[in-house]
């Protein structure tokens, strides 16, 4: 094998002296430890080129940068010493580093009432960057719920009055006859509509943790109609009973999100944004909060 150095093209001097805002990959595949499993991720890793007359950057410098990720739990402070190492390996030609982490978190979840449970996906992404010591990491995630319309509830519970009004008109109530006539689609003539919604959750770490599991569940307990995975019909009767006692606009829906989100420490400023798939309409409904954002 020759012992002739190896032609370093990237280390010559660029024939159009131009810093470049962002340089590196996107897509890397890798491992990452969250809540004590290991899970598929993908990565996007880059740094400024702030020295305009540099060819490029060492990408592969980045690539193995990113092995870090794969042996300890994933936290802010894991990252931001992955980024900090992405300047050090290219001192003199960057001076700012970014990282995006994209993955599915998969959360048990138990059945309402049987003993039954499934697997829940939630899709997360995450980014940092860092510049003169200045570190900024942001974690976002999508969390479905199910949203029942308290307008359409009104309009149902209305029409059933006017169906009871007019089949016991000038009669005298039996207990039995009623409880029948409830449980009848000639007693129940309307239902109120409801539909699958999307929790779209931006925060802004200031902690040493990651609290992403926290996150979603503080989250699902405000809306109290999370979606589920496997259930008899006891589990969907209780999420029917669920749907009932937590009737919302999208507007609602924001303000139990932004309320709940306030509680979280370890939390600097987040954004919040409500999409209801209008089973109604032919068009979605949205509501967005923000905090010190």
């Amino acid at each position: 094998m020759s012992s002739l150095a190896l032609p370093d093209i990237a280390a010559q001097s660029s024939q159009q002296a131009l810093p470049l805002d962002w340089v590196g990959m996107c897509g890397i595949a890798l491992p990452l430890l969250v809540d004590g499993r290991s899970l598929g991720a993908h990565a996007d890793a880059g740094v400024s080129l702030d020295d305009g007359a540099a060819r490029g950057i060492h990408m592969s410098r980045l690539y193995l940068a990113l092995e870090a990720l794969e042996q300890r739990a994933l936290s802010p402070q894991l990252i931001r010493r992955t980024l900090e190492h992405f300047l050090a390996s290219h001192e003199g030609l960057s001076n700012t580093a970014y990282l995006r982490l994209a993955f599915d978190h998969l959360l048990k979840r138990p059945a309402l009432v049987s003993p039954l449970a499934g697997w829940k996906r939630y899709p997360v992404n995450i980014e940092a960057r860092l510049k003169d010591e200045m570190f900024h990491v942001e974690l976002s995630v999508h969390i479905p719920y199910s949203s029942t319309c308290p307008c359409s509830a009104a309009l149902a519970r209305q029409l059933i009055q006017t169906q009871f009004d007019r089949d016991f008109a000038g009669q005298s109530l039996e207990r039995e006859r009623v409880r029948q006539w409830l449980g009848s689609s000639d007693g129940i003539v309307a239902t109120p509509h409801s539909q699958r919604s999307l929790a779209k959750l931006q925060v802004r770490l200031d902690g040493d943790e990651l609290r992403l599991t926290e996150l979603i569940e503080t989250a699902e307990a405000a809306l109290g109609t999370a979606v589920q995975t496997a259930v008899k019909r006891a589990d969907e009767q209780a999420f029917a009973l669920a749907n009932g006692q937590n009737l919302m606009f999208c507007e609602d829906a924001a303000r139990r999100l932004h309320a709940a989100l306030r509680t979280l420490t370890g939390v600097s400023g987040f954004s919040v944004r409500v999409e209801h798939a209008e089973s109604l309409h032919a068009h979605d409904a949205v509501a967005v909060s923000r905090y010190r954002w």
